[in-house]
């Protein structure tokens, strides 16, 4: 655990001997250029003929401040007017909003149906009218919003209470969370609903006026266990093409009753085993049974390696389906956010680092690499830079100048400093006290059923009564 803070790198030196120290291959540009030819401010231009602004991704987040019904609420109204305001020119669904009550992963997450529909627009509206209130124009600003199900990590009615919708026996995630022997499994003709209700919310997110839709399929979430369900019998489990039968029906249905509608997909590259703490709270690996570990799409059998072959097999398919915006990560923040979210710090009832940060901030920007040389006609959008901190700027620009993704894309960062973005296009000396140090309380606050929002840096949470609450749970004196 003898990892060095990133904040205590402060040359270019420091950085490169941290790196080679811990055998961590991760290219990054001492120099950062700036104007308007720069890597990180070239513009990208799509297949469909739409020109995105830059290079940086306000990536799609969790929402916890949402009401009752799916609406949204001030707070989640001044987070998109701040994504609006990043100089960010792609937005990947501001956050992930969900096609059914029953999907959603807490009671206050965001709902897309039709009851929400115009408050959606206006959220939407409100991102924008700040984006061309600070930069005078929206015309090179492409917004999506993420259509999610929760699937084994649905808490739509209360937030100490899963409520999951699962695919198959998982070994060790039924019994991590308690599932029995008994539990019921999503039929096939629930399925077929669920489909049905991705395909309307996309066409309420059309009306709504977004440019494209996610479907999302990371992070352990329904879309993503799908592509895991190799025992799972019937037509959407088995086979690579029974596991990619929910995304291929929604793209087609979303073809068909959203026209013009673009569709992305935001991806889980790879996955591990589940870890849980071990000695001193670090991460271990949990057991599985014997054999090969056959649930980590993108794993290689061991539970913690990665082999591409079946996530290039469905990025082939969904270049064959039109899909071009492609948003790469990894893992579950619910069983290994290690290899997800790289952090020195973990939320509280998560785990210690089993590895330096910068080893997963480096496998996921090294996965896009090898996926973006193998299709470079994809419009691929790489994740976990948020731990690089202030040498974030110089990694991303080393990735975009050498090819080894198009855009790049973080959260965390966007709620402490929403216009980091800006800073860095226009070559401003970084706001120190307003980096994201990946503290984890934006983690930490809703799973003990506080609002999402950043806590340590971030004045407006620093003043809000939920700043002291934090405060005693992280020192064991609240629930």
């Amino acid at each position: 655990m003898n990892y060095r803070r990133i904040a205590a790198l402060k040359t270019a030196l420091d950085f490169q001997t941290c790196l080679d120290q811990g055998g961590i291959e991760l290219d990054f540009d001492a120099e950062m250029q700036t104007g308007r030819g720069s890597p990180l401010a070239r513009s990208y231009t799509l297949q469909n003929g739409f020109t995105i602004g830059n290079r940086f991704c306000v990536l799609a987040m969790e929402g916890w401040d949402g009401t009752d019904d799916g609406r949204p609420t001030d707070l989640t109204r001044r987070r998109w007017r701040n994504f609006g305001l990043s100089g960010a020119k792609l937005i990947w669904g501001g956050e992930a909003a969900a096609v059914c009550r029953g999907g959603r992963a807490n009671p206050n997450q965001l709902m897309i149906v039709d009851e929400t529909v115009d408050e959606i627009a206006a959220l939407r509206q409100v991102l924008v009218d700040a984006h061309v209130a600070r930069y005078g124009s929206a015309g090179d600003l492409y917004v999506g919003l993420q259509l999610t199900h929760s699937g084994r990590f649905c808490r739509p009615n209360a937030k100490a209470r899963l409520e999951p919708a699962v695919l198959y026996r998982h070994p060790v995630l039924d019994r991590k969370f308690g599932l029995p022997a008994d539990y019921p499994l999503l039929t096939d003709d629930e399925i077929d609903e669920l489909v049905q209700q991705f395909i309307h919310a996309a066409t309420l997110a059309q009306q709504a006026g977004f440019h494209f839709v996610d479907v999302k399929h990371c992070h352990g979430y329904l879309g993503h266990e799908f592509l895991s369900a190799v025992d799972r019998p019937g037509k959407y489990g088995g086979s690579f093409e029974n596991r990619t039968r929910f995304v291929r029906e929604i793209v087609s249905g979303v073809r068909h009753a959203a026209p013009g509608l673009e569709i992305g997909v935001r991806l889980s590259a790879f996955d591990f085993v589940p870890f849980q703490p071990g000695a001193d709270r670090v991460g271990v690996p949990e057991s599985w049974g014997e054999g090969a570990y056959r649930y980590a799409f993108g794993g290689d059998g061991t539970g913690v390696g990665v082999d591409l072959a079946e996530p290039a097999r469905l990025l082939e398919l969904l270049q064959s389906l039109g899909v071009e915006l492609v948003c790469l990560t990894a893992g579950s923040p619910y069983y290994n956010p290690h290899i997800q979210r790289p952090a020195m710090f973990p939320p509280s009832d998560g785990y210690r680092p089993p590895e330096d940060p910068l080893v997963g901030v480096a496998r996921q920007i090294g996965v896009v690499a090898r996926l973006k040389a193998r299709f470079p006609d994809l419009c691929l959008v790489g994740s976990a830079y948020s731990y690089l901190q202030e040498w974030l700027p110089h990694v991303a620009q080393n990735v975009v100048r050498t090819g080894k993704a198009d855009l790049v894309g973080y959260g965390r960062m966007a709620l402490p400093y929403p216009d980091f973005a800006d800073d860095v296009l226009n070559g401003r000396a970084l706001q120190q006290r307003r980096i994201c140090r990946t503290l984890s309380d934006c983690t930490t606050a809703p799973r003990q059923g506080l609002v999402s929002g950043c806590f340590p840096l971030d004045d407006f949470y620093k003043a809000r009564p939920e700043y002291e609450r934090l405060a005693r749970i992280k020192k064991g004196r609240d629930i």
